[in-house]
């Protein structure tokens, strides 16, 4: 009877166990996560190479589970964030995770841009659709259009941006009708939606899609950048640095293991990203010497300070160097003596 109890109670704790780790928390944990090189992943047609390296720095983000919940209580550099600091109002984790990686793929264009305008190269646009990254519950189009689809017509006519799409849409009468023709996993779909007023602001009318524009850049030479499943737009800085150095005959790394952070916009500023103390840990970890940090213009709680304070708490050698723009960081770079 004692052995029947005892087996019993081990297979009770055990489901238990087992049942934490698929159990998910209202919680979002973060974590130190890589810093890698970027050699391998952006290649410039016939570009130059470098000695040392830039390095692509991450953070680790998942649903809290209780066993990473109670990790994260004890860890130093490791957060939680309830889902409404995570997720937009009535966004799904598969819409946030549709909007990551489209925000990876606007950093990257920025990039680009960014980088050969700076080599004093050509850069054109081709314009190719509409990405939906949200869908609003309660509206026509849930239930028939799926965040990651791409829309490029609208009752037959094709538009140059998400804006010129949401004009059109904006033109119509509640009641009216729009027909959208998309691709869903390379299929061609189409379907035909009432135009309703939002809930929220009952002037403005629409199906309840949120929309990012799906454009390809065009440059000579040609330039891939493989991100995988690398989801948010923190890499921008240093895409446009790995980008531009093998534009140009001169190696900006001059020997050295450089990693960073921080967004790209189109005319090259440097904005703030989150858990830059955890790509700090990450930097050293992966032997960085240099680690570039956004500055925010000097402000008070910038990532630059978060950064400095960080290095010191964990004793690193690594250099923080603040950076505001594109400009700041090649400013840098051309001074650094050759290792």
């Amino acid at each position: 009877m004692r052995k029947k109890i005892y087996i019993s109670s081990v297979l009770f704790i055990t489901l238990l166990l087992i049942g934490g780790m698929y159990f998910s928390l209202p919680y979002y944990v973060s974590k130190p996560g890589m810093a890698k090189e970027l050699g391998p992943i952006i290649t410039v047609d016939g570009g130059y190479k470098d000695e040392g390296n830039f390095m692509l720095t991450t953070v680790r983000m998942g649903r809290a589970n209780i066993y990473s919940y109670l990790e994260a209580k004890l860890l130093k550099y490791e957060e939680l964030y309830p889902l409404e600091m995570i997720l937009y109002k009535k966004e799904t984790e598969e819409e946030y995770n549709a909007r990551q990686l489209h925000l990876m793929a606007g950093s990257k264009l920025n990039a680009i841009e960014v980088a050969y305008r700076k080599a004093d190269l050509p850069v054109h646009y081709k314009y190719k659709g509409i990405y939906v990254v949200q869908v609003i519950p309660g509206m026509p189009a849930a239930g028939k259009i799926n965040a990651g689809d791409r829309i490029f017509k609208v009752d037959g006519h094709q538009f140059s941006s998400s804006e010129k799409f949401i004009e059109y849409v904006g033109t119509k009468k509640a009641g009216d009708k729009v027909t959208l023709t998309f691709s869903r996993n390379k299929i061609t779909k189409t379907e035909t939606l009432n135009v309703e007023r939002f809930k929220e602001d009952p002037n403005k009318v629409g199906i309840g899609i949120s929309l990012v524009d799906d454009k390809e850049i065009l440059v000579d030479p040609k330039v891939k950048v493989r991100t995988d499943e690398i989801g948010g737009p923190s890499a921008g800085l240093m895409f446009t640095l790995e980008i531009y150095n093998q534009l140009t005959k001169e190696d900006l790394t001059r020997g050295y293991q450089i990693a960073g952070t921080g967004t790209i916009s189109e005319d090259g500023v440097v904005g703030p990203i989150g858990g830059i103390e955890q790509k700090i840990v990450a930097a050293d970890k992966a032997g960085a010497e240099i680690f570039l940090a956004p500055n925010e213009n000097g402000a008070k709680n910038s990532n630059y300070r978060a950064a400095v304070k960080t290095a010191r708490d964990i004793k690193t050698k690594m250099k923080i160097i603040p950076i505001d723009t594109f400009d700041d960081a090649v400013s840098y770079l051309e001074k650094l003596k050759e290792k």
